[in-house]
């Protein structure tokens, strides 16, 4: 078992790891929607890629949400397959979002060995996600006309 301070600075150099050997600007936060992003999560069972729409507006969240819901065969078929769906998803502080993601489970940041495995896990299903957004961002934008 590690220390906080032990797992922390296990974490620092899992990402620091991780941008020296993908070293690009990912989309993430810079979606241009507010409260929609991309994400990456890992802990001690799994990695995992997401979207999460967060919006305060329900109505405005669950359209985007919808969207994307919308364009499932087209996102699973060309960029990224195994892609969990959550239109109600609480978060550990109650909050409710909604989320679209993808995981490896049986990884763990706390195991070197796995480091890589996750690094080229994150590195392709981000990139899927990312080219899938470029691709149809003015129609998930575009909620007015759903």
């Amino acid at each position: 078992m590690y220390s906080k301070e032990e797992t922390q600075r296990l974490k620092r150099e899992f990402w620091v790891e991780f941008a020296q050997k993908y070293p690009r600007k990912w989309v993430l936060y810079d979606t241009k929607i507010k409260d929609f992003s991309f994400k990456f999560y890992v802990d001690n069972k799994k990695a995992q890629v997401l979207i999460d729409i967060e919006h305060r507006n329900d109505e405005k969240r669950i359209a985007y949400f919808e969207k994307l819901e919308a364009l499932k065969n087209i996102l699973e078929e060309e960029f990224i397959k195994d892609l969990v769906f959550e239109k109600q998803y609480t978060l550990e502080s109650g909050k409710n979002i909604s989320r679209i993601w993808v995981e490896k489970l049986g990884v763990g940041v706390s195991n070197r060995k796995y480091w890589d495995e996750i690094f080229e896990f994150y590195n392709e299903k981000m990139n899927a996600i990312e080219m899938f957004y470029l691709e149809y961002d003015s129609f998930i934008k575009d909620i007015e006309q759903f």
